[in-house]
């Protein structure tokens, strides 16, 4: 169904671009706004200001014609320290990652976006921490800081290990600091898949409609006791679980009959966790 009866009249790439300047409009209005009531509530930076964020963002939803079915959401509820990852698609993910936020979560992101004036302010209020990714020294530092912290608080991660936002159909290959990050901490890993948007949303086609996301969380996969040596095998793992249910919940087949085997391999030196949240 159309929400709004007045772009039936502009061309498909047209009422795309709209719907594409407005959602970015919400966006800085809404964290101008979110920002207000962060310093009045808590007077400053920190993670319970994250619950104020989610509730201004999971208010976007209404006025797209969106709908989230959450499958296994109390594995996320559950108190104790963890590192979420999920897939990456595109500017929509914020109100995903929104809808199922559980409490004292926070997110890794590129140090770019916290110029990106009152969404920039809006994530530093709510604890969000910010890496260097042109500087690998940097970002292995805050994933040691993060470990120490998240263990110490209590705090639980949340990392697209994709590492930048993929349409294409499939999963990427998975960077790996989000794997150091939980072998360090030694806490377990959540998985947390999105159906495809590509039945309602495509940049290439300039679709954007009204559309139902599938989330599913899977169960925690645990890493006590596991060693930097065994990265590889739990990214794999990882990997291999959600690309496989992105495929069942999407109800699309792998993309060019791809089979659902091991992630591609990742050379060189330990990455960042390259998480990026709403561009």
């Amino acid at each position: 169904m159309e929400l709004w009866p007045w772009l039936a009249a502009l061309s498909r790439s047209a009422r795309f671009y709209a719907k594409i300047g407005l959602y970015c409009a919400f966006c800085f209005t809404a964290s101008a706004m979110a920002a207000v009531v962060c310093l009045l509530r808590h007077g400053g930076r920190t993670v319970e200001n994250m619950s104020i964020i989610s509730w201004f963002v999971r208010s976007f939803k209404y006025a797209y014609g969106l709908r989230f079915e959450v499958k296994g959401r109390e594995t996320l509820d559950e108190d104790r320290p963890c590192v979420i990852i999920s897939n990456h698609q595109s500017i929509l993910d914020m109100m995903g990652l929104m809808e199922v936020l559980p409490d004292r979560c926070v997110q890794i992101a590129k140090r770019e976006l916290l110029f990106l004036g009152p969404v920039g302010l809006i994530m530093y209020l709510g604890g969000v921490l910010f890496i260097n990714r042109q500087r690998s020294q940097t970002a292995m530092s805050v994933i040691t800081d993060v470990g120490e912290r998240m263990v110490r608080e209590k705090l639980k991660v949340w990392i697209y290990p994709e590492g930048t936002r993929n349409d294409n159909g499939d999963l990427l290959p998975f960077k790996k600091g989000a794997f150091y990050l939980a072998i360090q901490a030694q806490v377990p890993i959540i998985p947390v898949v999105y159906s495809s948007f590509s039945s309602f949303y495509s940049c290439k086609t300039k679709l954007f409609t009204s559309g139902t996301i599938q989330v599913e969380v899977l169960d925690a996969i645990p890493t006590r006791g596991l060693t930097v040596a065994d990265v590889p095998k739990l990214l794999d793992t990882c990997h291999q679980a959600m690309r496989t249910r992105f495929f069942h919940i999407s109800k699309i087949p792998p993309k060019n009959g791809a089979p659902l085997g091991p992630a591609a391999p990742e050379n060189g030196a330990p990455s960042g966790p390259d998480a990026q949240q709403a561009q």
